[in-house]
Formats: structure tokens, sequence, C-alpha cells
């Protein structure tokens, strides 16, 4: 072989070398980019706006769905990633307690005043206003007020609904079942405002209705 040859073979494993090195040189910066792409996205839970709380622990409040309950406590909870401030609100009549983020508190309303209360007895104490329309209409627009959370909108109900006499015998079972619903939420409220207790507020209530109470008794005991 001659040093020609030589030489070019040389020259020849050079060059194979130099471009594979750039080869394995360009693979190590790709991987390097893969990793970096790679990293571990660390999540942070968010925090809810700082809203300021309006109701205080023991304090009552009413919640449209449910009527009146008692705030026990004011917690931390994550909802959907967000760290919340809640209130905890015991209702007592269904024995349930709900969790209520405090950027939703306009949900809640504070308890009705005594004058208030008064004005819905003025409305017990009215003539009922029966719609000409079929009963699943009224009866929707009966839930609706129920649900509202306005009281003189459950007085409303509770006036339309009532019946003086022959209770058990002249109402459906869902009028009587709208009637007592409305009439336990709007009784609550009372005991509530009045600071008096359920038999008081029973009839102070029926005698603002005239209901016939007597009559009442004596068809549970035929």
């Amino acid at each position: 072989m001659t040093k020609k040859k030589i030489k070019k073979k040389k020259i020849k494993k050079k060059i194979k070398k130099a471009k594979s090195s750039k080869v394995e040189k360009k693979r190590l910066e790709i991987q390097k980019s893969n990793l970096g792409d790679e990293k571990v996205v660390i999540k942070k839970i968010k925090k809810q706006p700082t809203e300021k709380k309006q109701y205080n622990v023991n304090q009552h409040v009413v919640y449209p769905k449910h009527g009146v309950g008692k705030i026990l406590s004011v917690e931390k909870a994550v909802i959907a990633e967000i760290e919340t401030n809640c209130y905890k609100v015991l209702i007592p009549r269904d024995k349930l307690t709900l969790t209520i983020p405090i950027n939703q508190q306009s949900n809640l309303r504070p308890i009705s005043s005594i004058n208030q209360i008064n004005k819905c007895v003025s409305i017990l104490k009215t003539k009922p206003k029966i719609k000409r329309t079929m009963w699943s209409r009224r009866a929707q627009g009966y839930e609706q007020k129920i649900n509202s959370g306005k009281i003189y909108e459950l007085a409303e109900v509770v006036k339309d609904l009532n019946k003086t006499s022959n209770t058990i015998a002249d109402q459906s079972y869902s009028e009587r079942q709208l009637f007592e619903k409305a009439y336990d939420r709007l009784q609550s409220e009372f005991e509530v405002v009045l600071q008096i207790s359920q038999v008081d507020v029973k009839k102070k209530m029926d005698k603002a209705l005239g209901r016939n109470q007597n009559l009442e008794e004596e068809e549970i005991k035929i």
C-alpha cells in the first residue's frame, strides 16, 4: 500500500470520527432539552378572592331552599382546587349541615325583623287568592315562592293554601304537602325572631289564619 493511499484512509477515518462525535453531541442536546420539557409541575392551590364575611358564628340565617339555619363555624375547604372559606350552617328542621362558601353568601339572608313578622301576620289574616288555572301550574308557582327565601311570599303561600275547616277532607295530598312545607318554614322563623315556643307560635299563626282546630281534632277522633 502506497503512502498516498494510507494518508487518504487516515483522513477518511478522521472525517468519520468527527461526524459521529457531532451526531452524538446533537443527540445529547436533544435529550437535555427533552428532560427540560419534562420537568415536574408543582400545582399550587389557588386561594379564593378575599371577601368580608357578613355573618358570625351562632348567628341565625335563612337559606332559601332549606329555611332557617344557624352558623356553627367558619372553616377552610378546598373546592375545585381552590382554598375557600366556608360557613358551616346547621338546618335543625332537616337535620342537615350545609357548607356554603363565603363568596356565595349572597345565597343567605339574615332572619326577619319584628316588623316583618308583624307584616306576615297581617298577610295571614287576609283572604286567600285562588287563581283559576291548572293545579300543576299553581303548584309550580307555590314551590318557587317557598324556595325564594322571601318571608312575605312564604306567608302568601300559607294564606292561599290554608283551609279554615275540614282541612284533611278539602285538601289534596300535594296541596297539603306544600301547605305544611310553607307553614313549617314560616313557623321556624317566627320561633327564632319572637323567641317563643313552637306551641305558642302555632297558636299565633292559627289564630291569624282562622283555623278551626277543634273541628280538626274531632275529625281525628272519629
